[in-house]
């Protein structure tokens, strides 16, 4: 398989009810997913634990095959509260909502946040759901919210609340969510995926107490919430990645915005060198449809050719009928849209940055150089940050990321182009370079007479002096 015909967009599956027997993750695996989320809003530690347990077993087996495991924080959640049976609410009728817990009749029902009748003012939109029915505030006292309703439905016990254009006065990261990233820390996942984030203290709360942990997790914001906006440059740079979630970016902000917002998302990620994930009903109706709409199509190729590094799948995965075959029109989808992408020779000069730092003026001319020669790249790393410094630069054939390290290579299966193979490295240099080759051949990745392009410079010096970086053409020889 020329390299250069490689799926490189990254493929993210929500493990559930749907998926989480050991038969449906190699499934998934072979299908095309690089990344196990693991929804914390549902399920419990014992379910999680065994999907953990199966994806390091799938890791184990192979070299140059890897899963890697993102936790996502349920975050700081409005929910009505239990009904007995749905409520049919209509166009027209008065409903009201309650700080008072336990409450339901046929008019009330009761909200589980204590500080809801101070967050909501009369004239808000409060959206069921993320819009599927929507209630205008007429009126409230001090523990009630008595509004009018403008798109009617069935209220179903523990509904999402949100008030359009506002983001609800609560902590980001919860109790419940500070036990779940405990637990991640006792299982070694690979990210954490955290909701709601409005601004960068967060990021710094979550970091500070990994380091206190001595757990190394990478922190992937949520950008949901109408909060997160006018801080978004903070909050990317202080975090390791993010992730676009458009179902509560679109509650919370006007619906026509979340596509200008996730190019603009986009496009600050790749400038500052972080992973960019696209999620939420990328094909929703692939939930219940062998068949994906053309729509949802058109969805996936323009997450990928905006420069998406990972796209991802939630309930398609997690309960749907269809996950094994919604995996698989994400990574044709995929691929067929970057083999039709222009090639370009030179990589973007969008990063002036590149002439400051010898690792990324190495970067961007290694990439230059597999481009012009159509070769792929070989790169040996032990911290992962010159193969992530590649991707960034999105050469146009694979980059082979051979690292020591079991956790680099679990992390680096989220990046965009990026192939990690775990493999030890001994002290003489051409002695781990051919068994690399070797490696790379006996498993059809590149063929013998092949030109390879192999970089060594990033952050600390393998087999080279601390003042040297080499780019070097090989041609493969066994």
């Amino acid at each position: 398989m020329n390299s250069s015909h490689r799926r490189k967009t990254k493929i993210v599956c929500t493990i559930g009810p749907s998926t989480s027997s050991r038969e449906m993750i190699w499934k998934l695996a072979e299908a095309g997913m690089n990344v196990a989320r693991l929804n914390m809003s549902h399920g419990d530690h014992a379910s999680h634990k065994k999907t953990i347990d199966l994806v390091k077993e799938y890791n184990a087996q192979f070299e140059d095959k890897v899963i890697a495991i993102m936790l996502d924080t349920k975050g700081p959640e409005v929910r009505s509260g239990d009904v007995p049976r749905p409520k049919q609410l209509k166009e027209g009728q008065e409903f009201k909502f309650t700080i008072r817990r336990g409450v339901s009749t046929e008019d009330t029902v009761s909200v589980n946040y204590d500080d809801f009748v101070n967050d909501v003012e009369v004239g808000d939109i409060l959206l069921v759901d993320g819009g599927m029915m929507s209630l205008a505030v007429k009126s409230k006292t001090k523990d009630l919210v008595t509004c009018v309703v403008v798109d009617g439905g069935e209220l179903k016990s523990r509904r999402h609340l949100n008030v359009r254009g506002k983001s609800a006065t609560l902590p980001s990261i919860t109790d419940k969510d500070w036990e779940d990233i405990k637990f991640g820390v006792d299982n070694q996942v690979d990210f954490y995926a955290v909701s709601f984030v409005k601004d960068a203290k967060v990021v710094h709360e979550l970091k500070d107490y990994l380091k206190g942990c001595n757990a190394d997790i990478h922190v992937i914001v949520k950008i949901e919430s109408a909060d997160s906006i006018p801080n978004l440059h903070s909050i990317i740079s202080a975090s390791d990645g993010a992730m676009v979630a458009r179902g509560d970016l679109g509650a919370e902000l006007p619906i026509e915005e979340v596509p200008l917002l996730q190019e603009d998302i986009i496009r600050r990620c790749r400038d500052m060198h972080k992973p960019v994930i696209v999620a939420t009903n990328m094909l929703e109706s692939m939930i219940n449809h062998p068949t994906p709409t053309r729509a949802e199509v058109s969805d996936i190729a323009i997450a990928v050719r905006e420069g998406a590094d990972a796209i991802m799948l939630s309930g398609e995965t997690a309960h749907g009928k269809y996950p094994i075959k919604a995996a698989k029109v994400m990574y044709t989808v995929a691929l067929r849209t970057e083999s039709s992408l222009p090639l370009n020779v030179m990589p973007p000069v969008r990063f002036n940055a590149y002439k400051s730092h010898m690792g990324e003026m190495f970067a961007f001319h290694s990439t230059t150089m597999a481009n012009t020669l159509n070769t792929p790249i070989v790169v040996f790393t032990r911290t992962g940050s010159m193969a992530i410094l590649l991707s960034h630069y999105r050469p146009s054939s694979s980059i082979f990321a051979f690292t020591n390290e079991e956790r680099i290579k679990q992390r680096l299966a989220l990046y965009q182009g990026v192939i990690p193979i775990y493999m030890q490295f001994s002290d003489d240099a051409e002695e781990t370079f051919s068994r690399a080759l070797k490696l790379l051949t006996g498993k059809d990745l590149v063929e013998e007479g092949e030109f390879i392009t192999l970089v060594q410079s990033g952050a600390q010096p393998i087999w080279r002096r601390e003042s040297t970086h080499h780019i070097q053409v090989r041609k493969v020889e066994l």
